[in-house]
Protein backbone atom coordinates (compact mmCIF):
# COMPACT_ATOMS: atom_id res chain seq x y z
CA UNK A 1 0.00 0.00 0.00
CA UNK A 2 1.15 3.00 -1.02
CA UNK A 3 1.42 6.34 1.43
CA UNK A 4 2.50 9.95 0.37
CA UNK A 5 2.42 13.06 2.94
CA UNK A 6 -1.29 14.51 1.74
CA UNK A 7 -3.74 13.53 -0.68
CA UNK A 8 -5.80 16.25 -2.08
CA UNK A 9 -9.19 14.85 -3.60
CA UNK A 10 -10.22 17.16 -6.49
CA UNK A 11 -8.19 18.89 -9.12
CA UNK A 12 -10.52 22.11 -9.55
CA UNK A 13 -10.22 25.33 -9.01
CA UNK A 14 -9.34 25.35 -5.03
CA UNK A 15 -7.83 22.11 -5.20
CA UNK A 16 -5.16 22.95 -7.89
CA UNK A 17 -4.09 25.78 -5.65
CA UNK A 18 -3.78 23.56 -2.46
CA UNK A 19 -2.04 21.30 -4.88
CA UNK A 20 0.66 23.32 -5.74
CA UNK A 21 0.78 25.23 -2.41
CA UNK A 22 1.78 22.12 -0.57
CA UNK A 23 3.95 21.21 -2.85
CA UNK A 24 5.89 24.33 -2.81
CA UNK A 25 6.67 23.93 0.64
CA UNK A 26 8.06 20.53 0.29
CA UNK A 27 5.63 18.20 1.26
CA UNK A 28 5.15 14.92 -0.95
CA UNK A 29 1.39 15.67 -2.28
CA UNK A 30 -0.74 13.39 -4.16
CA UNK A 31 -3.99 14.63 -5.82
CA UNK A 32 -6.54 12.58 -7.21
CA UNK A 33 -8.77 13.76 -10.25
CA UNK A 34 -12.01 11.53 -11.26
CA UNK A 35 -11.50 13.80 -14.60
CA UNK A 36 -9.06 14.30 -17.87
CA UNK A 37 -6.50 16.67 -18.30
CA UNK A 38 -7.40 20.21 -19.07
CA UNK A 39 -4.88 20.31 -21.65
CA UNK A 40 -7.30 20.50 -24.53
CA UNK A 41 -7.79 22.90 -27.41
CA UNK A 42 -11.64 23.57 -26.56
CA UNK A 43 -10.32 24.89 -22.66
CA UNK A 44 -7.68 26.38 -23.75
CA UNK A 45 -9.55 28.51 -26.19
CA UNK A 46 -12.03 30.72 -24.82
CA UNK A 47 -14.69 30.94 -27.32
CA UNK A 48 -14.87 26.87 -27.89
CA UNK A 49 -15.60 26.59 -24.28
CA UNK A 50 -19.19 25.48 -25.43
CA UNK A 51 -18.21 22.26 -26.91
CA UNK A 52 -17.08 21.07 -23.63
CA UNK A 53 -19.62 22.38 -21.43
CA UNK A 54 -22.54 19.56 -20.80
CA UNK A 55 -20.19 17.25 -22.72
CA UNK A 56 -20.29 14.24 -20.16
CA UNK A 57 -16.12 13.86 -21.10
CA UNK A 58 -15.40 17.37 -19.31
CA UNK A 59 -18.17 18.02 -17.50
CA UNK A 60 -20.35 16.35 -14.85
CA UNK A 61 -23.65 17.84 -15.97
CA UNK A 62 -25.56 17.39 -12.28
CA UNK A 63 -29.08 17.43 -12.91
CA UNK A 64 -31.43 19.12 -10.41
CA UNK A 65 -34.68 18.30 -8.85
CA UNK A 66 -37.42 20.20 -10.38
CA UNK A 67 -37.44 24.26 -9.01
CA UNK A 68 -41.21 25.00 -8.31
CA UNK A 69 -39.80 28.55 -8.07
CA UNK A 70 -38.99 28.24 -11.70
CA UNK A 71 -42.07 26.43 -13.01
CA UNK A 72 -40.90 23.20 -11.99
CA UNK A 73 -37.95 23.50 -14.44
CA UNK A 74 -35.28 20.91 -13.90
CA UNK A 75 -32.01 22.44 -14.62
CA UNK A 76 -28.13 20.46 -15.60
CA UNK A 77 -25.72 22.41 -13.51
CA UNK A 78 -21.75 22.05 -15.11
CA UNK A 79 -19.04 21.45 -12.93
CA UNK A 80 -15.58 21.08 -14.52
CA UNK A 81 -15.15 17.02 -15.16
CA UNK A 82 -10.81 17.72 -15.10
CA UNK A 83 -8.30 19.25 -14.15
CA UNK A 84 -8.81 22.97 -12.98
CA UNK A 85 -12.56 22.02 -12.34
CA UNK A 86 -14.35 25.61 -13.10
CA UNK A 87 -11.90 27.38 -14.05
CA UNK A 88 -11.38 25.12 -16.86
CA UNK A 89 -14.93 25.65 -18.55
CA UNK A 90 -16.53 28.67 -16.81
CA UNK A 91 -16.51 32.14 -18.26
CA UNK A 92 -13.64 33.46 -17.20
CA UNK A 93 -14.87 36.21 -15.37
CA UNK A 94 -12.20 37.35 -12.79
CA UNK A 95 -14.09 38.88 -9.86
CA UNK A 96 -13.35 38.85 -5.91
CA UNK A 97 -16.43 40.39 -4.34
CA UNK A 98 -17.62 43.38 -2.15
CA UNK A 99 -15.08 43.96 1.40
CA UNK A 100 -18.27 43.15 2.94
CA UNK A 101 -18.72 39.85 1.60
CA UNK A 102 -16.06 39.07 3.37
CA UNK A 103 -16.41 40.78 6.79
CA UNK A 104 -19.71 39.19 7.26
CA UNK A 105 -18.26 35.71 7.10
CA UNK A 106 -16.28 36.39 9.73
CA UNK A 107 -18.88 37.75 11.44
CA UNK A 108 -21.01 34.54 10.79
CA UNK A 109 -18.04 32.90 13.01
CA UNK A 110 -15.44 32.06 9.82
CA UNK A 111 -12.62 33.57 11.86
CA UNK A 112 -9.46 35.27 9.82
CA UNK A 113 -11.41 35.54 6.38
CA UNK A 114 -12.80 38.79 6.79
CA UNK A 115 -11.35 41.23 3.76
CA UNK A 116 -8.31 42.18 5.19
CA UNK A 117 -7.32 38.78 6.06
CA UNK A 118 -8.26 37.33 2.75
CA UNK A 119 -6.46 40.69 0.65
CA UNK A 120 -3.17 39.08 0.93
CA UNK A 121 -3.53 36.05 -1.15
CA UNK A 122 -6.14 37.42 -3.42
CA UNK A 123 -2.67 39.76 -4.31
CA UNK A 124 -0.49 36.42 -4.14
CA UNK A 125 -2.30 34.22 -6.08
CA UNK A 126 -2.64 36.82 -9.42
CA UNK A 127 -0.47 38.31 -12.36
CA UNK A 128 -2.31 41.72 -12.97
CA UNK A 129 -1.82 43.07 -15.92
CA UNK A 130 -2.94 46.16 -14.70
CA UNK A 131 -0.06 45.98 -12.51
CA UNK A 132 0.56 46.22 -8.29
CA UNK A 133 -0.67 48.25 -6.40
CA UNK A 134 -2.02 48.13 -2.15
CA UNK A 135 -5.17 45.81 -3.66
CA UNK A 136 -3.81 43.63 -6.56
CA UNK A 137 -0.83 41.94 -7.25
CA UNK A 138 1.69 40.49 -9.49
CA UNK A 139 4.11 37.50 -10.07
CA UNK A 140 1.40 34.71 -9.09
CA UNK A 141 0.15 32.12 -10.79
CA UNK A 142 -3.53 32.93 -12.30
CA UNK A 143 -2.58 35.54 -15.29
CA UNK A 144 -5.50 38.31 -14.96
CA UNK A 145 -5.43 40.19 -18.27
CA UNK A 146 -7.82 42.71 -19.86
CA UNK A 147 -10.37 41.59 -22.28
CA UNK A 148 -9.03 41.16 -25.88
CA UNK A 149 -12.70 40.74 -27.77
CA UNK A 150 -13.28 44.51 -27.49
CA UNK A 151 -15.91 46.33 -29.42
CA UNK A 152 -17.42 49.96 -29.46
CA UNK A 153 -20.37 48.86 -28.52
CA UNK A 154 -18.96 48.15 -24.98
CA UNK A 155 -17.65 51.27 -24.48
CA UNK A 156 -20.17 53.04 -25.17
CA UNK A 157 -22.50 50.75 -22.54
CA UNK A 158 -19.56 52.03 -20.07
CA UNK A 159 -20.11 55.49 -20.49
CA UNK A 160 -23.91 55.19 -20.79
CA UNK A 161 -24.27 53.73 -17.10
CA UNK A 162 -21.90 56.56 -15.94
CA UNK A 163 -24.75 58.93 -17.49
CA UNK A 164 -27.43 57.03 -15.88
CA UNK A 165 -25.90 57.79 -12.46
CA UNK A 166 -23.52 54.79 -11.77
CA UNK A 167 -19.92 56.00 -11.13
CA UNK A 168 -16.80 54.52 -12.72
CA UNK A 169 -14.28 52.47 -10.99
CA UNK A 170 -11.06 52.19 -11.99
CA UNK A 171 -10.62 48.69 -10.77
CA UNK A 172 -13.92 46.12 -9.68
CA UNK A 173 -11.11 44.37 -7.92
CA UNK A 174 -9.44 47.28 -6.52
CA UNK A 175 -10.22 49.61 -3.84
CA UNK A 176 -13.75 49.99 -4.96
CA UNK A 177 -15.90 47.17 -6.30
CA UNK A 178 -18.97 49.44 -7.19
CA UNK A 179 -19.22 50.80 -10.50
CA UNK A 180 -18.99 49.78 -13.46
CA UNK A 181 -15.90 48.82 -15.38
CA UNK A 182 -14.63 46.45 -17.37
CA UNK A 183 -14.80 43.07 -17.46
CA UNK A 184 -11.19 40.85 -16.14
CA UNK A 185 -10.61 37.64 -17.37
CA UNK A 186 -8.19 35.05 -16.25
CA UNK A 187 -6.15 34.77 -19.37
CA UNK A 188 -2.77 34.65 -20.35
CA UNK A 189 -2.27 36.53 -23.51
CA UNK A 190 -5.44 35.09 -25.44
CA UNK A 191 -5.71 32.10 -23.84
CA UNK A 192 -7.22 30.24 -20.73
CA UNK A 193 -5.58 30.52 -17.80
CA UNK A 194 -7.11 28.07 -15.32
CA UNK A 195 -6.10 27.38 -12.22
CA UNK A 196 -4.72 23.85 -12.85
CA UNK A 197 -2.62 25.82 -15.87
CA UNK A 198 -1.33 28.35 -13.63
CA UNK A 199 -0.73 26.22 -10.05
CA UNK A 200 0.43 22.51 -11.65
CA UNK A 201 1.56 22.94 -14.98
CA UNK A 202 3.44 26.08 -14.86
CA UNK A 203 4.38 25.82 -11.34
CA UNK A 204 7.53 26.42 -9.35
CA UNK A 205 9.65 24.54 -7.00
CA UNK A 206 11.42 21.29 -7.13
CA UNK A 207 8.51 19.13 -5.34
CA UNK A 208 6.43 17.68 -7.98
CA UNK A 209 3.41 16.67 -7.18
CA UNK A 210 1.72 12.69 -8.19
CA UNK A 211 -1.51 13.63 -10.15
CA UNK A 212 -3.59 10.59 -10.70
CA UNK A 213 -6.15 11.24 -13.38
CA UNK A 214 -9.62 8.95 -14.04
CA UNK A 215 -9.51 8.11 -10.34
CA UNK A 216 -12.59 7.90 -8.66
CA UNK A 217 -12.65 8.49 -4.65
CA UNK A 218 -15.46 5.74 -3.25
CA UNK A 219 -14.48 6.65 0.65
CA UNK A 220 -12.48 8.57 2.84
CA UNK A 221 -10.34 6.23 5.23
CA UNK A 222 -10.77 7.53 8.77
CA UNK A 223 -9.35 5.57 11.64
CA UNK A 224 -9.88 5.91 15.21
CA UNK A 225 -11.18 9.54 14.51
CA UNK A 226 -8.72 10.35 11.71
CA UNK A 227 -8.56 10.52 8.33
CA UNK A 228 -5.86 8.13 6.97
CA UNK A 229 -5.92 7.70 3.42
CA UNK A 230 -8.55 7.11 0.58
CA UNK A 231 -9.95 4.37 -1.31
CA UNK A 232 -10.07 5.08 -5.19
CA UNK A 233 -11.12 3.34 -8.08
CA UNK A 234 -8.96 3.88 -11.26
CA UNK A 235 -8.98 1.67 -14.60
CA UNK A 236 -11.98 -0.78 -12.72
CA UNK A 237 -9.34 -1.72 -10.28
CA UNK A 238 -10.09 -0.40 -5.90
CA UNK A 239 -6.97 0.63 -4.52
CA UNK A 240 -5.86 2.18 -1.02
CA UNK A 241 -3.39 5.14 -0.39
CA UNK A 242 -2.44 6.10 2.68
CA UNK A 243 -1.49 9.73 3.66
CA UNK A 244 0.99 10.47 6.68
CA UNK A 245 -0.87 14.04 7.39
CA UNK A 246 -4.39 13.58 6.31
CA UNK A 247 -6.61 14.27 3.20
CA UNK A 248 -8.05 17.34 1.86
CA UNK A 249 -11.76 17.35 0.57
CA UNK A 250 -11.27 19.71 -2.75
CA UNK A 251 -13.84 18.29 -4.77
CA UNK A 252 -16.57 21.01 -5.19
CA UNK A 253 -19.72 21.84 -4.08
CA UNK A 254 -21.69 19.41 -5.44
CA UNK A 255 -19.18 16.80 -4.93
CA UNK A 256 -17.65 17.35 -1.36
CA UNK A 257 -20.45 16.91 0.70
CA UNK A 258 -21.58 13.83 -1.23
CA UNK A 259 -18.05 11.93 -0.67
CA UNK A 260 -17.96 13.37 3.40
CA UNK A 261 -21.51 11.59 3.53
CA UNK A 262 -20.26 8.39 1.59
CA UNK A 263 -17.34 8.23 4.18
CA UNK A 264 -19.68 9.05 7.28
CA UNK A 265 -19.56 12.08 7.72
CA UNK A 266 -22.68 14.19 7.61
CA UNK A 267 -26.22 13.96 9.17
CA UNK A 268 -26.55 10.58 11.04
CA UNK A 269 -30.45 10.12 10.20
CA UNK A 270 -30.02 10.36 6.76
CA UNK A 271 -26.99 8.65 6.47
CA UNK A 272 -28.26 5.43 8.60
CA UNK A 273 -31.04 5.52 5.77
CA UNK A 274 -28.47 4.43 3.27
CA UNK A 275 -26.93 2.10 5.78
CA UNK A 276 -23.35 4.19 6.32
CA UNK A 277 -22.23 3.76 9.43
CA UNK A 278 -21.50 7.26 11.21
CA UNK A 279 -18.27 8.35 11.60
CA UNK A 280 -19.24 12.03 12.46
CA UNK A 281 -22.84 13.35 12.95
CA UNK A 282 -22.55 16.82 11.04
CA UNK A 283 -26.16 17.88 10.33
CA UNK A 284 -24.53 20.90 7.97
CA UNK A 285 -22.56 18.40 5.38
CA UNK A 286 -24.96 19.11 2.16
CA UNK A 287 -26.98 22.03 3.58
CA UNK A 288 -26.39 26.26 2.92
CA UNK A 289 -26.63 25.31 -0.32
CA UNK A 290 -26.54 28.80 -2.62
CA UNK A 291 -26.59 30.20 -6.34
CA UNK A 292 -26.86 33.91 -7.46
CA UNK A 293 -29.75 33.75 -10.27
CA UNK A 294 -30.62 35.92 -12.84
CA UNK A 295 -32.38 37.18 -16.15
CA UNK A 296 -31.07 38.61 -19.58
CA UNK A 297 -32.71 41.54 -21.12
CA UNK A 298 -31.28 40.90 -24.96
CA UNK A 299 -31.37 43.84 -27.72
CA UNK A 300 -30.93 44.24 -31.40
CA UNK A 301 -28.25 47.07 -32.34
CA UNK A 302 -27.30 48.45 -35.79
CA UNK A 303 -23.49 48.40 -33.97
CA UNK A 304 -20.76 45.26 -34.71
CA UNK A 305 -21.25 43.08 -32.00
CA UNK A 306 -19.38 39.28 -31.88
CA UNK A 307 -22.55 37.98 -33.41
CA UNK A 308 -21.83 39.89 -36.85
CA UNK A 309 -18.18 38.65 -36.60
CA UNK A 310 -18.85 35.09 -36.27
CA UNK A 311 -20.49 34.47 -39.97
CA UNK A 312 -19.02 33.86 -42.78
CA UNK A 313 -15.72 35.71 -43.96
CA UNK A 314 -15.63 38.19 -40.87
CA UNK A 315 -15.53 34.74 -39.10
CA UNK A 316 -12.93 33.50 -41.05
CA UNK A 317 -10.86 36.77 -39.74
CA UNK A 318 -11.12 36.05 -36.82
CA UNK A 319 -9.83 32.59 -36.49
CA UNK A 320 -6.96 34.22 -38.67
CA UNK A 321 -6.69 37.34 -36.16
CA UNK A 322 -6.43 34.60 -33.34
CA UNK A 323 -3.88 32.47 -34.71
CA UNK A 324 -1.64 35.48 -35.62
CA UNK A 325 -2.34 37.90 -32.42
CA UNK A 326 -4.34 36.19 -29.70
CA UNK A 327 -7.00 38.42 -30.70
CA UNK A 328 -10.45 38.97 -31.16
CA UNK A 329 -14.22 37.12 -31.00
CA UNK A 330 -12.43 33.87 -30.13
CA UNK A 331 -11.14 35.25 -26.95
CA UNK A 332 -14.18 36.50 -25.95
CA UNK A 333 -15.40 35.79 -21.87
CA UNK A 334 -18.98 35.63 -21.13
CA UNK A 335 -19.31 39.33 -20.30
CA UNK A 336 -17.59 42.39 -21.20
CA UNK A 337 -18.32 44.82 -18.70
CA UNK A 338 -20.11 44.91 -15.36
CA UNK A 339 -21.66 46.98 -12.97
CA UNK A 340 -22.27 46.39 -9.05
CA UNK A 341 -25.19 48.49 -7.92
CA UNK A 342 -27.21 48.77 -5.29
CA UNK A 343 -31.19 48.81 -6.34
CA UNK A 344 -32.19 50.05 -2.43
CA UNK A 345 -29.97 52.87 -0.57
CA UNK A 346 -30.50 51.24 2.51
CA UNK A 347 -28.41 47.77 1.60
CA UNK A 348 -24.75 47.20 2.91
CA UNK A 349 -23.55 46.50 -0.38
CA UNK A 350 -24.19 45.98 -3.77
CA UNK A 351 -27.20 43.50 -4.46
CA UNK A 352 -27.39 43.43 -8.22
CA UNK A 353 -24.16 42.58 -10.84
CA UNK A 354 -25.29 44.33 -14.21
CA UNK A 355 -23.37 42.22 -16.54
CA UNK A 356 -23.21 43.35 -20.52
CA UNK A 357 -21.71 41.05 -23.33
CA UNK A 358 -21.40 42.06 -26.66
CA UNK A 359 -23.16 39.10 -28.04
CA UNK A 360 -26.64 37.69 -27.59
CA UNK A 361 -27.76 33.60 -27.67
CA UNK A 362 -31.03 32.52 -29.07
CA UNK A 363 -32.32 28.59 -28.69
CA UNK A 364 -32.51 26.34 -31.44
CA UNK A 365 -35.51 23.92 -32.30
CA UNK A 366 -33.96 21.63 -29.52
CA UNK A 367 -33.59 23.96 -27.05
CA UNK A 368 -29.93 24.26 -27.32
CA UNK A 369 -27.99 27.78 -27.32
CA UNK A 370 -26.61 28.91 -30.34
CA UNK A 371 -25.82 32.61 -31.13
CA UNK A 372 -27.87 35.43 -32.59
CA UNK A 373 -27.52 35.69 -36.39
CA UNK A 374 -27.97 39.20 -36.36
CA UNK A 375 -25.92 42.25 -33.95
CA UNK A 376 -27.29 42.02 -30.80
CA UNK A 377 -26.25 42.62 -26.99
CA UNK A 378 -27.20 40.84 -23.93
CA UNK A 379 -27.34 42.16 -20.24
CA UNK A 380 -27.44 40.07 -17.34
CA UNK A 381 -29.00 41.17 -14.17
CA UNK A 382 -27.52 38.96 -11.83
CA UNK A 383 -29.68 38.50 -7.96
CA UNK A 384 -26.12 38.48 -5.35
CA UNK A 385 -27.77 37.60 -2.04
CA UNK A 386 -30.68 35.29 -2.69
CA UNK A 387 -32.43 34.18 -0.04
CA UNK A 388 -33.23 30.08 -0.46
CA UNK A 389 -30.63 27.72 1.32
CA UNK A 390 -31.31 24.23 -0.51
CA UNK A 391 -29.76 20.71 -0.01
CA UNK A 392 -27.14 18.12 -1.46
CA UNK A 393 -28.01 14.86 -0.64
CA UNK A 394 -27.52 10.98 -1.22
CA UNK A 395 -29.48 9.01 -3.96
CA UNK A 396 -27.82 5.88 -2.77
CA UNK A 397 -24.78 4.89 -0.35
CA UNK A 398 -23.29 3.90 -4.54
CA UNK A 399 -20.35 5.95 -4.52
CA UNK A 400 -20.83 6.28 -8.46
CA UNK A 401 -24.35 7.68 -8.37
CA UNK A 402 -24.50 11.58 -8.33
CA UNK A 403 -25.85 13.94 -5.57
CA UNK A 404 -29.47 14.91 -5.12
CA UNK A 405 -29.89 18.29 -5.60
CA UNK A 406 -32.73 20.41 -4.88
CA UNK A 407 -32.66 23.85 -5.02
CA UNK A 408 -34.58 27.21 -5.39
CA UNK A 409 -32.97 29.79 -7.34
CA UNK A 410 -36.10 32.22 -6.31
CA UNK A 411 -36.48 32.07 -3.15
CA UNK A 412 -39.31 35.12 -2.28
CA UNK A 413 -41.11 37.56 -3.28
CA UNK A 414 -38.24 40.21 -2.30
CA UNK A 415 -35.49 37.76 -4.77
CA UNK A 416 -38.04 38.31 -7.85
CA UNK A 417 -38.71 42.08 -6.90
CA UNK A 418 -34.51 42.42 -6.86
CA UNK A 419 -34.67 41.56 -9.97
CA UNK A 420 -37.07 43.23 -11.42
CA UNK A 421 -35.39 46.26 -9.98
CA UNK A 422 -32.34 45.66 -11.85
CA UNK A 423 -34.21 45.09 -14.91
CA UNK A 424 -35.11 48.74 -14.65
CA UNK A 425 -31.36 49.90 -13.98
CA UNK A 426 -30.43 47.97 -17.30
CA UNK A 427 -33.25 49.20 -19.56
CA UNK A 428 -32.05 53.07 -18.09
CA UNK A 429 -28.65 52.35 -19.27
CA UNK A 430 -29.49 50.67 -22.26
CA UNK A 431 -31.79 54.75 -22.79
CA UNK A 432 -28.93 56.66 -22.31
CA UNK A 433 -26.83 58.05 -25.16
CA UNK A 434 -24.36 56.97 -26.37
CA UNK A 435 -25.68 53.15 -26.37
CA UNK A 436 -29.19 53.75 -26.59
CA UNK A 437 -28.97 55.21 -30.51
CA UNK A 438 -27.79 52.02 -31.41
CA UNK A 439 -30.50 50.42 -29.58
CA UNK A 440 -33.34 48.86 -32.65
CA UNK A 441 -35.52 46.65 -30.92
CA UNK A 442 -35.70 44.69 -27.01
CA UNK A 443 -35.99 41.09 -27.94
CA UNK A 444 -36.63 39.83 -24.39
CA UNK A 445 -38.14 40.59 -22.33
CA UNK A 446 -39.75 43.36 -24.94
CA UNK A 447 -40.48 46.44 -24.68
CA UNK A 448 -44.58 45.37 -23.89
CA UNK A 449 -43.52 44.44 -20.64
CA UNK A 450 -43.73 47.59 -18.58
CA UNK A 451 -45.81 46.62 -15.41
CA UNK A 452 -44.55 45.20 -12.55
CA UNK A 453 -46.42 42.04 -12.62
CA UNK A 454 -45.62 41.55 -16.01
CA UNK A 455 -41.75 41.73 -15.39
CA UNK A 456 -42.36 39.14 -12.18
CA UNK A 457 -43.75 36.96 -14.11
CA UNK A 458 -40.92 37.41 -16.75
CA UNK A 459 -38.27 36.70 -14.14
CA UNK A 460 -40.46 33.54 -12.90
CA UNK A 461 -40.45 32.30 -16.42
CA UNK A 462 -36.98 33.37 -17.48
CA UNK A 463 -34.83 33.34 -14.26
CA UNK A 464 -31.87 30.78 -15.13
CA UNK A 465 -28.69 29.64 -12.22
CA UNK A 466 -25.95 31.49 -12.45
CA UNK A 467 -24.06 28.28 -11.85
CA UNK A 468 -22.27 29.54 -8.43
CA UNK A 469 -22.90 26.74 -5.94
CA UNK A 470 -21.35 27.01 -2.62
CA UNK A 471 -21.69 27.05 0.74
CA UNK A 472 -22.70 22.92 1.48
CA UNK A 473 -19.70 22.59 4.09
CA UNK A 474 -20.34 25.85 6.03
CA UNK A 475 -16.99 26.95 7.70
CA UNK A 476 -17.98 28.18 11.20
CA UNK A 477 -17.47 28.11 14.84
CA UNK A 478 -17.21 24.47 16.38
CA UNK A 479 -20.51 25.43 18.40
CA UNK A 480 -22.02 26.48 15.39
CA UNK A 481 -24.59 23.03 14.76
CA UNK A 482 -24.67 24.14 11.35
CA UNK A 483 -20.72 24.43 10.60
CA UNK A 484 -19.00 21.46 8.74
CA UNK A 485 -15.51 22.92 9.31
CA UNK A 486 -13.63 25.54 11.63
CA UNK A 487 -11.83 28.70 10.40
CA UNK A 488 -8.32 26.33 9.72
CA UNK A 489 -10.69 24.59 7.02
CA UNK A 490 -10.57 21.46 9.52
CA UNK A 491 -13.43 19.16 9.64
CA UNK A 492 -14.92 19.93 13.37
CA UNK A 493 -14.93 16.43 14.91
CA UNK A 494 -12.05 14.58 12.12
CA UNK A 495 -8.26 15.26 12.87
CA UNK A 496 -6.95 15.27 9.90
CA UNK A 497 -9.42 16.14 7.18
CA UNK A 498 -9.87 19.65 5.39
CA UNK A 499 -12.49 21.01 2.72
CA UNK A 500 -11.01 23.44 0.80
CA UNK A 501 -13.11 24.82 -2.11
CA UNK A 502 -16.34 26.70 -2.26
CA UNK A 503 -18.37 24.33 -0.55
CA UNK A 504 -16.52 26.10 2.96
CA UNK A 505 -17.84 29.70 1.72
CA UNK A 506 -21.07 30.85 4.46
CA UNK A 507 -22.33 33.28 2.08
CA UNK A 508 -21.80 33.77 -1.50
CA UNK A 509 -19.70 36.70 -2.55
CA UNK A 510 -20.79 39.40 -4.86
CA UNK A 511 -20.26 38.40 -8.84
CA UNK A 512 -18.40 35.24 -10.55
CA UNK A 513 -17.33 32.99 -7.58
CA UNK A 514 -13.89 31.14 -9.72
CA UNK A 515 -11.61 33.76 -8.09
CA UNK A 516 -12.35 33.28 -4.36
CA UNK A 517 -12.67 29.34 -4.83
CA UNK A 518 -9.04 29.42 -5.79
CA UNK A 519 -7.99 32.17 -3.07
CA UNK A 520 -9.26 29.69 -0.56
CA UNK A 521 -7.36 26.78 -1.59
CA UNK A 522 -4.20 29.51 -1.66
CA UNK A 523 -5.32 30.87 1.47
CA UNK A 524 -6.14 27.42 2.57
CA UNK A 525 -2.74 25.67 2.20
CA UNK A 526 -1.46 27.84 4.97
CA UNK A 527 -3.88 26.56 7.04
CA UNK A 528 -3.27 22.98 6.42
CA UNK A 529 0.34 23.29 7.32
CA UNK A 530 0.09 25.61 10.64
CA UNK A 531 -2.23 22.35 11.76
CA UNK A 532 0.44 19.91 10.10
CA UNK A 533 3.33 21.62 11.85
CA UNK A 534 1.42 22.08 15.24
CA UNK A 535 0.96 18.37 14.98
CA UNK A 536 4.47 17.69 14.29
CA UNK A 537 5.43 20.18 17.28
CA UNK A 538 3.20 17.91 19.69
CA UNK A 539 4.54 14.65 18.92
CA UNK A 540 8.23 15.85 19.22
Amino acid sequence: MKETDIIVVGGGSAGSAMTGRLAEAGLSVTLIEAGKSDRHIRSRIPALTSAIVQNPAYDWCYQVEPDPSLGGRADIWPAGRMLGGGSALNGMMFIRGHRWDYDEWARQGAAGWDYESVLPYFRRMEDNERGADAWRGTGGPIAVSEGRARYPITDQWIAAAQAAGIPRSSDLNGESAEGVDYVQVSQRRGTRCSAARGYLHERRGDKTPTILLEAQLLRILIEDGRAVGILYRQDGVEKQLRARHGVVMSAGAMNTPRLLMLSGIGPADHLRAHGIAVVCDRPGVGGNLQDHVGTHVVNEVDAPTLNSDAQGLRGAWQVLRYALARRGALTTAIGHAQAFVRSRPDLPAPNLQISFAAFAFDFDERGRLMLRKTPSVSTLVGLMRPSHRGRISLRSADPLDPPKIAHRQLGNDDDIDQIVEGIGIARAILNETPIGTHILSELRPGAALTEAEQLRAYVRMASIPLYHPVGTAKMGRADDPDAVVDADLAVIGVEGLWVADASVMPTLPAGNTNATAIMIGDKGADHVLRRIGQRAGKCI
